[in-house]
């Protein structure tokens, strides 16, 4: 390899997945879809599932297995991952497979080098431009160039890169388990109504005194109320103006958006900043999404409803997890965000609302570390792969030196 360049061909086979779609079903083995690929991460719940017939049929040119690269070569192009273990899967739609020819190349490598900037250059070179999707040409692909090194550089640099995944994985794992847990709480406490009594037992279960209401038109625990959501909602925060005048770091600025987990990125534009008194919620005007806010400085995307309350009996968590429970599926996007303030929501007592959020305020807090770590080693993994690709920096062991 002459200064560590091949090609696609000379390293693996090229596989592409079918070119139509099988009859989905509940269960069964799965077929892959394109949208699972995401920058490296692979999301099985994005993928559906087959038959056992179909997955013969569509399994007869190539089984996918671990240690596979599978990338987009319709549509979402540059996007690729590994295939994991123990699944049975067919390819999708649009989806390519590249198998190893031998053992000169590790997987892992193989994935954070087609991710570079370089390769990606090389995808975004030889993209065909269609009339409605774009694509990379398969029959063209083995002629691609990218850079192997030897196998002892490949396997410090995907040591290194993996750990960072790794980490950003676990955090968002940590995460999930926090939101579940605050949901799981919030169920037991306002749907069930089996909040602590002044005993400590469960209220409604331990024969707490509930109370038919026609609003609601079921029964609730007695003192507690019912009000639309739009008279709970206060105004949006501070002006630019006052914002402006403070100084925030190059890059400091989170910006959410509702289509994504939490936050996008980071900007300097300070214009349509947000600066929460309390923890607030975004709801998208085209999206049907809700998202808890509770970064000391935001910017909204486009289409962003800044949501906070007026009500001390709806602290902003509490708020969070009643709104991000209502169903707005039957409802088209022209109406749903005022189809949203005008839904019925049950009114705890005071004691209650405080008590649910002083006890979730820690896990969301720990929620927001995780956030903003994973931002910062997404930035420093994106800053340093480009480098370790190109050789312009070496991975050294301690025992190396």
């Amino acid at each position: 390899m002459k200064n560590n360049y091949t090609t696609i061909g000379a390293i693996t086979e090229i596989y592409d997945g079918p070119h139509a779609t099988p009859k989905k079903t509940e269960f069964g083995p799965y077929f892959l879809s394109i949208s699972s690929l995401e920058k490296g991460r692979f999301d099985l719940s994005k993928s559906a599932f087959l038959n056992e017939a179909d997955f013969k049929k569509w399994t007869k040119r190539v089984t996918p297995q671990k240690g596979d690269l599978l990338f987009s070569y319709e549509t979402r192009l540059g996007e690729a991952a590994l295939m994991p273990d123990g699944i049975r899967a067919c390819l999708g739609r649009r989806m390519g497979l590249l198998r190893l020819k031998s053992n000169k190349v590790i997987p892992e490598y193989l994935l954070y080098a087609y991710l570079s900037p370089e390769f990606q250059q090389t995808i975004i070179s030889n993209t065909v431009r269609g009339a409605t999707v774009d694509r990379i040409a398969l029959n063209e692909m083995a002629g691609f160039n990218i850079r192997i090194p030897n196998i002892d550089e490949q396997n410090k640099v995907a040591k290194l890169l993996t750990s960072i995944d790794a980490k950003i994985e676990l955090n968002n794992r940590i995460n999930t388990e926090l939101e579940a847990m605050a949901k799981t709480l919030y169920d037991y406490w306002f749907v069930q109504f089996d909040f602590p009594d002044a005993n400590g037992k469960p209220y409604k279960t331990s024969g707490g005194k509930m109370v038919y209401n026609s609003a609601l038109k079921r029964e609730i625990p007695e003192g507690w109320s019912a009000d639309i959501v739009g008279n709970v909602l206060g105004k949006t925060p501070a002006s630019n103006k006052v914002l402006n005048q403070e100084i925030l770091l190059t890059g400091s600025i989170p910006v959410i958006d509702q289509s994504k987990d939490y936050i996008c990125g980071f900007t300097d534009d300070k214009s349509a900043l947000i600066k929460p008194t309390q923890p607030h919620i975004v709801f998208g005007d085209h999206t049907r999404i809700v998202k808890l806010v509770n970064f000391e400085y935001a910017r909204g995307a486009d289409g962003t409803q800044v949501l906070i309350s007026n009500n001390k009996r709806m602290p902003g968590y509490l708020l969070y997890q009643t709104v991000a429970g209502i169903d707005l599926s039957n409802n088209g996007y022209a109406r749903h965000f005022k189809f949203l303030k005008d839904s019925m929501i049950v009114i705890p007592n005071d004691a209650i609302a405080a008590r649910y959020h002083g006890a979730v305020t820690p896990w969301f807090e720990k929620i927001k570390e995780g956030v903003f770590e994973n931002q910062q080693l997404m930035l420093f993994r994106d800053w340093l792969l480009p480098m370790l690709m190109n050789g312009q920096v070496t991975v050294v062991n301690k025992d190396d030196i």
